[in-house]
């Protein structure tokens, strides 16, 4: 806990070492857990294949969305 599941373009590995570590650093100041507890997962989808993810992964989890396509839920 937690797990963090990022899907996303493909980027340079740099880009996304930068990601990562500032994603994890978030959670270890904001979400009190300590480093042994964060999982953190990046999986590159091409562009041509992003339609599916909407499909199959945002859109049923739109309740869940907290910002959905640059628009806060909250």
């Amino acid at each position: 806990m937690p797990y963090i599941k990022i899907k996303s373009f493909p980027k340079d590995a740099e880009t996304k070492k930068k990601v990562v570590e500032a994603i994890n650093q978030v959670f270890l100041e904001h979400w009190g857990c300590p480093a042994e507890a964060i999982s953190i997962s990046l999986e590159e989808v091409k562009p041509e294949n992003w339609a599916e993810v909407e499909k199959n992964e945002v859109a049923p989890n739109a309740d869940k969305m907290l910002i959905q396509n640059g628009v806060k839920k909250y």
